[in-house]
């Protein structure tokens, strides 16, 4: 199998779609058995180690790299306009989004300027709760637990308890368990 960036001859906006309907309605359909979906991820170009990823997750491309052992639950949202960097032992909670993708703010006439991006890292052994929403170029550090429907807007400490809209500090978590 090759991936999609190896089909020169296609015109941009095919390759796409050809990209969605492998990566999100193939490989992340309840028909293939979520202990392959990390090999068919690595063979179109993400960087997945063994792990599990539940069906229904979306994944804008493949600037992923999924660490060993991870966990993700159904219905997550990948949008990849820059790289998601998951450690390894993480557990992802179900409808979690990590968007990299964001706009200026611009003038009056329309408020969303030009596109930008930036990078996440979640750290090793972290926790995410379900239906959190991580922003662009925020690093969540290893072992850290972010509480059920957070917003992430700014960079979390490693061993530490999050919750909240925008997500506050809670307080310190062993770290020698």
């Amino acid at each position: 199998m090759i991936g999609f960036s190896q089909l020169p001859s296609l015109h941009p906006e095919l390759r796409r779609i050809l990209r969605d309907l492998t990566l999100n309605r193939g490989i992340g359909s309840a028909w293939i058995p979520s202990q392959l979906r990390w090999v068919l991820l690595n063979r179109l170009g993400a960087d997945v180690r063994k792990s599990y990823i539940s069906p229904g997750c979306f994944f804008g491309g493949n600037t992923v790299s999924i660490g060993e052992g991870t966990f993700i639950n159904c219905d997550c949202f990948f949008d990849c306009a820059d790289v998601v960097t998951i450690g390894a032992n993480v557990r992802i909670g179900m409808r979690c989004t990590f968007v990299t993708g964001t706009h200026q703010i611009a003038g009056p006439k329309q408020r969303a300027g030009s596109e930008e991006s930036a990078p996440i890292d979640v750290g090793d052994g972290t926790w995410i709760g379900a239906s959190v929403t991580v922003l662009p170029g925020v690093t969540i550090g290893a072992g850290a637990v972010v509480a059920a429907g957070s917003v992430v807007v700014r960079d979390v400490a490693a061993h530490t308890l999050v919750a909240g809209v925008p997500a506050r500090f809670i307080r310190v978590l062993a770290a020698d368990q």
